[in-house]
């Protein structure tokens, strides 16, 4: 019955209720190691901390850890792709709701920071991230409305809806006819 349907202990049409089921999604990747130079693991310098992200129908993706763990700063790691992941998925809530709310969106840009702890034991995790959307609607009377939207999108985000530390918002909002 596609997201709606009736519950299935219910049997009396007079006590139909109408609710909504929850939609699973599944997303798949692979990732392989590339960094072995030819004795791997052996000791802590014996190797690279190079990969590849393989998703079908889509280009790879180069990674390895960051430059302070070993890694080549010339490739993604998982920390950024963690902040670029919040970052995107909330720019993507917040143009939905603007053009559910007719608010039209021309620009959008964010330029996202997280903070990650280590720990003396080399474990470590991102004690928060601050985006910082700048944003250009089309009229000025509507800023409001779209500053108050960034909080919506940041309840709607399926990223920072299963994170363990705070999403914070630094919004900036101009328009057009300013």
């Amino acid at each position: 019955m596609g997201e709606r349907g009736l519950l299935p202990e219910c049997s009396n049409p007079v006590s139909l209720r109408i609710y909504y089921m929850a939609k699973e999604h599944h997303y798949r990747t692979q990732l392989v190691w590339t960094g072995n130079k030819g004795s791997g693991t052996m000791d802590y310098r014996s190797y690279d901390r190079d990969f590849v992200v393989s998703i079908d129908a889509k280009p790879p993706l180069e990674g390895s850890s960051d430059s302070d763990f070993m890694g080549d700063k010339t490739r993604y790691n998982p920390e950024d792709l963690l902040v670029s992941s919040i970052s995107s998925c909330h720019m993507l809530w917040f143009l939905h709701l603007c053009a559910k709310n007719d608010i039209v969106v021309l620009e959008y840009k964010d330029n996202a920071t997280g903070t990650m702890m280590e720990q003396a034991d080399g474990s470590g995790r991102f004690n928060e991230v601050v985006l910082r959307p700048e944003v250009l609607i089309s009229k000025k009377e509507q800023i409001a409305q779209a500053n108050a939207l960034h909080q919506e999108a940041n309840k709607m985000c399926f990223i920072a809806n299963s994170l363990n530390f705070p999403v914070k918002h630094e919004a900036q909002c101009r328009a057009t006819n300013a």
